[in-house]
């Protein structure tokens, strides 16, 4: 019995590798498996889309995480739905839902320490423009490009979330902006807030030299430990990057923006 279980296992072997032919790693490409699957272009093109479409989504979802560019297979994508009016609209509905949110959430008290947060770049402002020119997220992040960008104090407005801002302020709420951006980038932050219609803000926590090598996770949190150690109450947070809700003392609820352009931990 033994050697005929033997003679089964080597012949179930030789019929895998039949079926299954060998391939280098180096072989192996997204489209060319969607060709495999498809036995077609045109269909490896639709499986694309939805690979691509698939891939956007788990980035929002927080699945796929620490990504240091966006896969060259989708950067086409990447870019026609980041300038699309599905991108708009996608923004307009989360800042909708917060401000239904709005309606009911909060008893505020009236002693000036009931705060909201938001980020800055990709949640008041835009870095679409930036990206447009270096690939859509499909290179490496250059720091020292992207900030010299930053210091020209350009970066449009994100509509939807600048009428938000606006209608949080006038609730009565402190806002609080927590952003990624460097000190040294103050002075242009500042200006291209205020040129963009954003003023009134209650505080800009900028990183010092001390919170660079921190997790952005981190830096974010102990911000909100010091403003809750100081007597604010955050009743919500505005962001596109998860890193901005991660971490505790948190905020009683949370609006994730989309940005499928870069990731930040």
């Amino acid at each position: 019995m033994g050697r005929n279980r033997l003679l089964f296992l080597c012949g179930f072997a030789v019929t895998i590798m039949m079926i299954c032919p060998a391939s280098s790693s180096s072989d192996w490409n997204i489209l060319n498996q969607f060709r495999k699957r498809s036995g077609g272009a045109v269909s490896a093109g639709r499986s694309l889309k939805n690979y691509c479409e698939s891939w956007r989504f788990n980035v929002e979802l927080n699945n796929v995480r620490g990504f240091e560019v966006v896969p060259q297979e989708c950067i086409d994508y990447i870019a026609k739905y980041m300038t699309s009016t599905q991108y708009k609209s996608d923004c307009q509905r989360a800042v909708e839902e917060c401000q239904l949110y709005l309606t009911s959430c909060c008893a505020l008290k009236g002693d000036g320490k009931d705060a909201w947060i938001f980020d800055v770049d990709d949640t008041l402002i835009s870095t679409l423009p930036y990206f447009k020119k270096h690939g859509f997220g499909g290179n490496k992040l250059n720091l020292t490009s992207l900030e010299g960008w930053m210091e020209k104090s350009k970066a449009p407005a994100l509509e939807h979330t600048l009428r938000l801002f606006h209608e949080i302020k006038k609730k009565g709420f402190k806002v609080f902006l927590i952003s990624t951006r460097r000190e040294p980038l103050r002075d242009a932050t500042v200006d291209n807030l205020i040129k963009e219609g954003y003023h009134g803000w209650s505080g800009l926590v900028l990183r010092d030299l001390e919170d660079e090598n921190k997790h952005v996770k981190n830096y974010k949190a102990e911000a909100r430990k010091r403003l809750v150690n100081e007597g604010y109450r955050i009743w919500g947070i505005v962001g596109d990057q998860w890193s901005s809700f991660d971490g505790t003392p948190g905020a009683k609820r949370t609006f994730k923006l989309p940005n499928s352009l870069y990731y930040i931990s």
